[in-house]
């Protein structure tokens, strides 16, 4: 079944990463919320490399607690303004309260984590679970378009760290039936504006499908009159994700 669907799409889906979601001057600062646990802005050292990041801590963060975790990837070029506005439109306020820690690093010189930016991984993971406790050892993923993408490429290369995968919108970058079945314990969601102009629904649809095939909890959604920067998933609708993020304690798998 899979099989000559990913070929048939390979050239397709290489026309589509450079794709940048818009940027939002939506970043709200610390100052005006001064009830809500820190925002921090960090590097790390990985490799050669140096990773810019922001950690969204939980109101009563207490560092001797675990805490279930999330990896946010922005969209577009994956630069720290990417990391403002995901983290303003889509996590901040959901994680302070819910008592998630989200980590959200910038791509690494200008790489977008679908490409060279990946080679960071999996080692930013280890030092991230040495600095914060992260319940089971294990984050989720997630992110708006390019963000997307990059959650679904770094999944499959990195399973054993991750709970679940979500992407609004966003599909397996090079799509392989290995890459698919690497990701097909974790859940699965996958959400697309019913008018987005780039029109990523067969794609995702399909991968969905696919996985659904192998007993995997994998939800797509068409989110009704949205383009492809999903208000449906944002600011007082942000909690969706979490619900998500939630509902793997019920297991992913069928």
């Amino acid at each position: 079944m899979l099989g000559g669907w990913e070929r048939g799409q390979m050239k397709r889906l290489n026309l589509k990463w450079t794709l940048a979601l818009p940027l939002i001057a939506a970043f709200v600062g610390m100052s005006s919320q001064p009830l809500h646990a820190e925002v921090q802005e960090k590097t790390k050292k990985v490799g050669k490399v140096t990773v810019h990041y922001k950690v969204v801590l939980p109101n009563g963060y207490d560092s001797e607690k675990a805490y279930p975790g999330i990896i946010a990837l922005g969209g577009g070029p994956q630069t720290m303004n990417t990391v403002d506005t995901i983290l303003a439109r889509n996590f901040r306020a959901e994680a302070e309260k819910r008592g998630y820690i989200v980590i959200a690093p910038a791509a690494p010189d200008g790489d977008v984590f679908f490409r060279e930016g990946a080679r960071i991984f999996p080692e930013f993971l280890r030092l991230m679970l040495a600095d914060y406790k992260i319940q089971d050892g294990k984050f989720h993923i997630a992110g708006p378009s390019n963000g997307g993408i990059a959650a679904f490429h770094l999944a499959a290369a990195n399973p054993q760290y991750f709970l679940s995968v979500t992407a609004f919108p966003g599909y397996m970058w090079e799509p392989t039936t290995a890459k698919l079945l690497a990701i097909s314990r974790l859940c699965v969601f996958m959400y697309v504006g019913e008018v987005d102009e780039y029109k990523w629904h067969d794609e995702m649809r399909a991968e969905a499908e696919f996985l659904r095939s192998k007993g995997t909890v994998a939800r797509y959604t068409e989110e009704r009159d949205q383009p492809h920067r999903l208000d449906t998933l944002a600011g007082a609708n942000a909690g969706r994700l979490f619900d998500g993020f939630e509902e793997t304690k019920k297991g992913c798998q069928r």
